[in-house]
Protein backbone atom coordinates (compact mmCIF):
# COMPACT_ATOMS: atom_id res chain seq x y z
CA UNK A 1 0.00 0.00 0.00
CA UNK A 2 1.30 3.33 -0.78
CA UNK A 3 1.21 6.36 1.25
CA UNK A 4 -1.13 9.45 -0.49
CA UNK A 5 0.18 12.62 -0.73
CA UNK A 6 -1.89 15.62 -0.32
CA UNK A 7 -1.92 18.31 -2.54
CA UNK A 8 -3.46 21.76 -2.84
CA UNK A 9 -5.89 20.47 -5.94
CA UNK A 10 -6.48 17.35 -3.59
CA UNK A 11 -6.85 18.01 -0.24
CA UNK A 12 -9.19 21.10 0.33
CA UNK A 13 -8.12 21.26 4.03
CA UNK A 14 -4.22 21.94 2.89
CA UNK A 15 -5.26 24.35 1.09
CA UNK A 16 -6.96 25.93 4.33
CA UNK A 17 -3.76 25.13 6.35
CA UNK A 18 -1.55 26.94 4.39
CA UNK A 19 -3.83 29.57 4.39
CA UNK A 20 -3.95 29.66 8.12
CA UNK A 21 -0.11 29.71 8.16
CA UNK A 22 0.25 32.80 5.74
CA UNK A 23 -1.98 34.32 7.68
CA UNK A 24 0.07 33.62 11.10
CA UNK A 25 3.23 35.14 9.47
CA UNK A 26 1.68 38.12 8.14
CA UNK A 27 0.16 38.60 11.85
CA UNK A 28 3.92 38.38 13.16
CA UNK A 29 5.57 40.42 10.79
CA UNK A 30 3.20 43.25 11.78
CA UNK A 31 3.54 42.42 15.30
CA UNK A 32 7.08 43.09 15.64
CA UNK A 33 7.42 46.86 15.37
CA UNK A 34 8.43 46.42 19.18
CA UNK A 35 10.65 43.85 18.95
CA UNK A 36 12.80 45.02 16.17
CA UNK A 37 12.81 48.51 18.02
CA UNK A 38 14.39 46.64 21.07
CA UNK A 39 16.69 45.00 18.69
CA UNK A 40 18.19 48.83 17.36
CA UNK A 41 19.04 49.88 20.92
CA UNK A 42 22.86 50.20 20.93
CA UNK A 43 24.29 48.30 23.87
CA UNK A 44 26.71 50.72 26.43
CA UNK A 45 30.09 50.27 26.64
CA UNK A 46 32.29 49.58 29.24
CA UNK A 47 36.13 50.07 28.40
CA UNK A 48 39.12 49.06 31.33
CA UNK A 49 41.52 50.77 30.67
CA UNK A 50 44.86 49.14 32.28
CA UNK A 51 47.89 51.53 31.01
CA UNK A 52 49.29 55.24 31.57
CA UNK A 53 50.68 54.64 27.74
CA UNK A 54 49.93 57.63 25.96
CA UNK A 55 49.37 55.92 22.75
CA UNK A 56 47.16 53.36 24.23
CA UNK A 57 45.13 55.49 26.95
CA UNK A 58 44.45 57.94 23.21
CA UNK A 59 43.29 55.10 21.48
CA UNK A 60 40.97 53.97 24.15
CA UNK A 61 39.39 57.52 25.13
CA UNK A 62 39.11 58.49 21.42
CA UNK A 63 37.41 55.13 20.78
CA UNK A 64 35.16 55.20 23.74
CA UNK A 65 34.12 58.85 23.20
CA UNK A 66 34.17 59.64 19.35
CA UNK A 67 32.80 56.27 18.28
CA UNK A 68 30.98 54.61 20.96
CA UNK A 69 29.27 57.44 23.37
CA UNK A 70 28.84 59.66 19.55
CA UNK A 71 27.75 57.04 17.85
CA UNK A 72 24.50 56.37 20.50
CA UNK A 73 25.99 53.84 22.78
CA UNK A 74 24.31 54.19 26.26
CA UNK A 75 25.94 54.34 28.58
CA UNK A 76 29.89 54.27 27.86
CA UNK A 77 31.97 54.05 30.63
CA UNK A 78 35.92 53.92 31.25
CA UNK A 79 37.74 52.75 33.99
CA UNK A 80 40.62 53.61 35.04
CA UNK A 81 42.28 50.84 36.36
CA UNK A 82 45.59 49.56 37.21
CA UNK A 83 48.73 52.37 36.29
CA UNK A 84 45.42 54.07 34.11
CA UNK A 85 44.51 55.94 37.48
CA UNK A 86 47.69 58.31 36.99
CA UNK A 87 45.67 59.67 33.86
CA UNK A 88 43.37 61.26 35.95
CA UNK A 89 45.99 62.56 38.53
CA UNK A 90 45.66 66.71 38.01
CA UNK A 91 48.60 67.27 39.95
CA UNK A 92 50.60 65.26 36.97
CA UNK A 93 50.95 67.26 33.56
CA UNK A 94 48.82 65.70 31.35
CA UNK A 95 50.50 64.10 27.82
CA UNK A 96 49.29 64.26 25.02
CA UNK A 97 49.32 61.42 22.00
CA UNK A 98 51.35 64.32 19.60
CA UNK A 99 51.41 67.84 18.98
CA UNK A 100 47.88 68.22 17.13
CA UNK A 101 46.24 66.05 19.41
CA UNK A 102 44.51 66.83 22.68
CA UNK A 103 45.86 66.08 25.96
CA UNK A 104 44.39 63.15 27.81
CA UNK A 105 42.87 65.52 30.51
CA UNK A 106 41.15 67.33 28.01
CA UNK A 107 40.48 64.19 26.20
CA UNK A 108 39.00 62.41 29.66
CA UNK A 109 36.63 66.29 30.57
CA UNK A 110 35.14 66.35 27.02
CA UNK A 111 34.16 62.41 27.36
CA UNK A 112 32.57 63.56 30.45
CA UNK A 113 30.81 66.97 29.48
CA UNK A 114 29.32 64.40 26.71
CA UNK A 115 27.84 62.04 29.18
CA UNK A 116 30.43 59.63 29.53
CA UNK A 117 31.80 58.28 32.96
CA UNK A 118 35.31 57.81 34.07
CA UNK A 119 35.67 56.15 37.41
CA UNK A 120 38.78 55.55 38.74
CA UNK A 121 39.26 52.38 40.45
CA UNK A 122 39.69 53.20 44.08
CA UNK A 123 42.05 50.33 45.14
CA UNK A 124 44.52 50.87 42.47
CA UNK A 125 44.07 54.79 43.56
CA UNK A 126 45.46 53.98 46.75
CA UNK A 127 48.21 52.23 45.61
CA UNK A 128 49.42 55.00 43.33
CA UNK A 129 48.91 57.57 46.53
CA UNK A 130 45.69 58.99 44.80
CA UNK A 131 42.76 60.71 46.45
CA UNK A 132 39.71 61.97 45.43
CA UNK A 133 41.04 65.17 45.58
CA UNK A 134 43.92 64.60 43.76
CA UNK A 135 41.47 63.42 40.67
CA UNK A 136 40.33 65.77 37.78
CA UNK A 137 36.88 67.07 38.05
CA UNK A 138 34.00 64.46 37.08
CA UNK A 139 36.35 61.62 37.61
CA UNK A 140 34.49 59.13 39.46
CA UNK A 141 36.42 57.07 42.82
CA UNK A 142 35.18 53.01 42.09
CA UNK A 143 33.71 51.59 44.59
CA UNK A 144 31.94 48.42 43.88
CA UNK A 145 28.50 49.97 44.11
CA UNK A 146 29.84 51.97 41.23
CA UNK A 147 31.82 49.88 39.05
CA UNK A 148 29.84 46.54 39.27
CA UNK A 149 26.47 48.10 37.88
CA UNK A 150 28.49 49.98 34.82
CA UNK A 151 30.44 46.65 34.10
CA UNK A 152 27.48 44.37 34.54
CA UNK A 153 24.31 46.00 33.05
CA UNK A 154 21.85 43.86 31.16
CA UNK A 155 23.36 45.58 27.90
CA UNK A 156 26.76 46.11 27.99
CA UNK A 157 29.54 45.04 26.09
CA UNK A 158 33.48 45.51 27.82
CA UNK A 159 36.44 46.25 26.33
CA UNK A 160 40.11 46.13 27.65
CA UNK A 161 42.95 48.43 26.60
Amino acid sequence: MGMAIATEAGDPGMLDRRRLLRSVIAAAAISTPFASAQAEEKPGLFVNLTTDDVWAASKAIFFAHQRALKGGYRPVTIWLNIRAVYLADKRRAPARLNPETPDIHSMLRAFIADGGQVIACMMCSRVAGLTKDDLIDGVVMGAPDVVLPAMMGPNIRTLTW
